[in-house]
């Protein structure tokens, strides 16, 4: 008798890999699809997970990352470059002295190779406006001088991620950009993450 929608009937039987069938992997690769599909439901649920903590700062890190995304969303910039503003720090709970890596980790299946080098450096080039305050080299930066996406990321920080500070700014609701990142979080685009049925 099955036990509801994860039944041993949708389960692999292998217990080691090296025992698997390809109706095992039918099975779980059927599981993986839908798991993908509420990726965007489980980043909006971790993103709320920075609600009320300041660390500090005027505004929590919640509303700096709506702040982000609702400042590049107003200025003109795509869906994908606004998600990406919208997750930089979404890493900030389990990952606080590697945000970056982890925030760039989670997006890179889904965005452009500039805008996933952008997630990935904004911590070092967003350190240009206050690493000299703690006594460390605010031209960090400049050991990554002529990439192609520096200025791509310099310009992320300036316009958006520095600024976005401001307890009067009247930021876009969470809700908001729930359908971009559906539209955006949902399937890959990058090769290398497709299976043959996301390709199809």
């Amino acid at each position: 008798m099955a036990d509801g929608a994860h039944g041993t009937e949708q389960r692999a039987g292998f217990h080691a890999m090296i025992d698997g069938t390809a109706e095992d992997w039918g099975k779980i690769a059927a599981a993986s699809v839908e798991f993908g599909r509420e990726l965007p439901t489980r980043l909006v649920s971790h993103l709320n997970l920075l609600k009320g903590d300041c660390g500090g700062f005027a505004v929590d890190r919640l509303e700096h990352s709506l702040q982000t995304a609702t400042r590049a969303h107003k200025d003109g910039r795509d869906e994908e470059y606004v998600v990406c503003a919208l997750l930089h720090d979404i890493g900030d709970i389990l990952g606080p002295r590697n945000h970056a890596d982890i925030g760039a980790a989670i997006v890179q299946p889904f965005v452009s190779e500039a805008n996933h080098w952008m997630v990935a450096h904004h911590g070092i080039f967003q350190g240009y406006y206050f690493f000299h305050h703690l006594g460390l080299d605010r031209d960090m930066r400049e050991q990554y001088r002529g990439h192609p996406s520096f200025e791509h990321c310099a310009q992320f920080c300036h316009l958006y991620d520095q600024s976005a500070f401001d307890p009067n700014y009247e930021s876009m609701p969470i809700e908001a950009f729930e359908p971009m990142l559906h539209r955006v979080m949902s399937t890959p685009k990058n090769s290398i993450y497709l299976r043959k049925s996301d390709a199809a």
